[in-house]
């Protein structure tokens, strides 16, 4: 069975058989959850962050880190309600409509194609520490082919490929973690008397450049939590989704304490905030003060691997969703083929070749590539994580009418947090239209959401019961 031919009313016992091989265990769904919430956005974009807000980018990495838990519950009382690997693009078709669920599929592959340039061209930049007369598009380019390569084999490699990724980046932070620590409390560094928790606020207080700039750091903060929901997207090829996604999603609020929160806290105490500068990686930074240029090096291969882990993850998904459209009729038929390894490589290879527009773009303009595509990305991201909530608020809905069963893993709080995770959202997008520079990403998804509506109204005159079906949903109930 398709998804396309899911009864919505169906409980996460009667979730879709989809094609998809279970290669998925626990122990890589746990650290695909754990690599999801480290990335590029943290390594590298965090450098610029920091040249904008100073210390308080701890307290916007915190606030973030708590709307993105909200956001996560939200997605995960509908992932035990009914599991499958279309996710929020399934739960936007269910409840809001078959046009959102064609909107919000698009755009998420969308996000991912775009994140992935951006980890192309950090990839590309993390190289340069060590070829510096190695063009960015080179890079890029060879990364590209070698992950596409490795992820036309089996769900069963990318997992396994993703859980020693993940690996390295945790240990990596926690090691940089015990070693600041380490510098803090017994002063053994190159660094000396200059690394103190007094860096925190001695120069121009915690706030330097106003709570103002501080919030408009949110959106590239944001981008740093991109891909924290992957572990939806793997719900149909997990081997016990019941057991392993909520463990997966109740383990985020240590990681973002730890990963984000503890290693900037650490960083911005050895090293000053005015050292900083974007381009470059806080942590690699770091360890350059403190004394170590091996490990400065280490550290610059462990964000290395951190944005060919979300490269890959991103064709992972991007296939996936591809699939989802094609079982719906939104996508071309082509896309819902599995190859003898039950991987959509179709898709896939279609996702790359759009990811090689990244390679192109370090190619013209390798300064502003990164910019370009997080801004993108973010903004897609957004989109993603309000139809999760909305997705929530209606079926939690739907469920105090009676009209739903429950699901085994409730939000905390029911609806009301995701209305506040909404609210904030909201608030991120308007600072995305006040940055003149982010703000282009704006006018590119306007014009995104002009060619889906183009494609849908031909969909629908060409295709009716595609779009027409699946009864009147709860949003359609409720404004109507």
């Amino acid at each position: 069975m398709t998804s396309a031919q899911v009864d919505t009313g169906k409980g996460p016992d009667q979730a879709p058989e989809e094609g998809y091989e279970r290669g998925l265990g626990s122990r890589q769904v746990q650290m695909i959850a754990i690599g999801g919430a480290i990335g590029v956005g943290l390594f590298l974009g965090a450098g610029a962050n920091i040249a904008k807000a100073g210390p308080s980018l701890i307290v916007m990495y915190a606030l973030a880190g708590l709307i993105i838990f909200f956001i996560m519950r939200a997605l995960g009382e509908l992932l035990l309600y009914r599991p499958v690997s279309g996710s929020f693009a399934e739960y936007s078709r269910e409840f809001l409509g078959p046009f959102f669920g064609y909107f919000t599929g698009w755009t998420y592959w969308l996000m991912w194609v775009v994140t992935g340039m951006a980890e192309l061209t950090a990839a590309a930049i993390y190289i340069n520490y060590w070829f510096p007369g190695v063009p960015q598009w080179v890079t890029a380019l060879v990364f590209l082919v070698v992950l596409f390569v490795a992820n036309l084999i089996s769900v069963k490699l990318f997992g396994e490929i993703e859980f020693w990724f993940s690996m390295v980046k945790v240990t990596a932070i926690i090691g940089m973690i015990v070693i600041g620590l380490g510098v803090l409390t017994f002063g053994f560094s190159q660094a000396g008397p200059d690394a103190a928790v007094s860096n925190l606020w001695a120069f121009d207080g915690f706030f330097p450049k106003g709570v103002g700039s501080s919030l408009m750091t949110l959106q590239g903060v944001m981008f740093a939590y991109l891909a924290v929901e992957l572990v939806g997207v793997t719900a149909g090829e997990s081997e016990n989704p019941e057991k392993t996604l909520p463990k997966a999603i109740n383990t985020l609020p240590w990681r973002i304490a730890l990963f984000y929160v503890g290693a900037l806290t650490v960083i911005l105490c050895v090293v000053k905030w005015t050292e900083f500068a974007g381009g470059a990686s806080p942590f690699v930074k770091a360890f350059a003060v403190i004394g170590i240029p091996a490990g400065a090096g280490i550290v610059n291969f462990v964000v290395l691997t951190a944005a060919l882990s979300s490269c890959n993850s991103g064709m992972y998904s991007t296939g996936r969703m591809l699939r989802t459209l094609a079982d719906n009729g939104e996508a071309p038929r082509v896309f819902n083929r599995l190859s003898s390894t039950k991987t959509p490589a179709i898709g896939i290879t279609t996702s790359v070749v759009f990811m090689g527009i990244g390679v192109v773009l370090n190619y013209i303009v390798p300064e502003k590539a990164f910019g370009y595509v997080t801004s993108l990305a973010t903004a897609a991201g957004i989109w993603t994580w309000l139809m999760i909530l909305i997705s929530h608020v209606l079926y939690r809905r739907q469920v105090v009418a009676g009209r739903l069963p429950a699901s085994s893993f409730p939000a905390p709080g029911g609806s009301v947090c995701s209305y506040i995770a909404i609210a904030f959202l909201l608030f991120v997008t308007v600072l995305i239209a006040i940055d003149a520079d982010a703000r282009v990403c704006l006018y590119v998804m306007a014009g995104w959401a002009a060619a889906l509506g183009i494609g849908w109204a031909v969909l629908k005159s060409r295709t009716p019961k595609t779009t027409d079906r699946g009864g009147e949903p709860e949003f359609e109930k409720a404004v109507g």
